[in-house]
């Protein structure tokens, strides 16, 4: 009798420490969780202009300007976490700027009446500590404006203007930043 009670309890104890040896260990939660912002927007139209995936860094209290810093000096990785990647699905005018389709990642220099908008090669990148100017496609200015109510997580959305024009609006605290973007239509057509 003791053998049997020693051998299940044995058992038991084998079955209770091996649920935890194989159980799966999941990271917590990320406070700032990817996002995708895309034109158009309508999850039924696959023809997409353009797409950016990105981190939404929530202010919690905290001044824009010490999260952004507004700074001639450095970039930021526009976002959290991983620096934003941008897609252009066709070949586009962005900022007035000619831009090949493909995928770019997407750095800013905030600044207080504009902010300087960089798409850059480099890609795959955690947040803004290897860029290097080498690496920029092009420059853009992004003019900045006031938010009516401030927006507590960093977003991105897009707005459709007239004649094609999309405007790709970057939010944050009480700032909004705002890019033109159209297609490139091949005029030799």
């Amino acid at each position: 009798m003791k053998k049997t009670i020693l051998l299940f309890a044995v058992f038991a104890l084998s079955i209770i420490s091996s649920t935890d040896i194989f159980a799966q260990k999941f990271p917590r939660l990320d406070v700032s969780p990817l996002d995708v912002a895309s034109y158009p927007s309508d999850w039924r139209n696959s023809d997409k202009l353009v797409r950016v995936i990105y981190g939404r860094p929530q202010l919690k209290g905290r001044a824009l300007s010490s999260l952004a810093e507004v700074s001639d000096k450095g970039v930021w990785r526009t976002g959290a976490n991983e620096a934003s990647e941008i897609t252009f699905f066709k070949d586009v005018l962005f900022g007035g700027e000619s831009v090949k389709a493909g995928t770019y990642t997407l750095f800013s220099i905030p600044g207080d009446k504009e902010w300087t908008l960089i798409l850059s090669n480099v890609r795959n990148v955690w947040g803004h500590y290897t860029y290097d100017k080498k690496d920029d496609v092009i420059r853009v200015s992004g003019k900045v404006s006031e938010a009516k109510k401030s927006i507590e997580a960093f977003s991105i959305v897009f707005n459709e203007e007239e004649d094609d024009l999309v405007t790709m609006h970057l939010g944050w605290g009480n700032t909004i930043v705002s890019v033109s973007l159209q297609e490139q239509v091949d005029l030799k057509e």
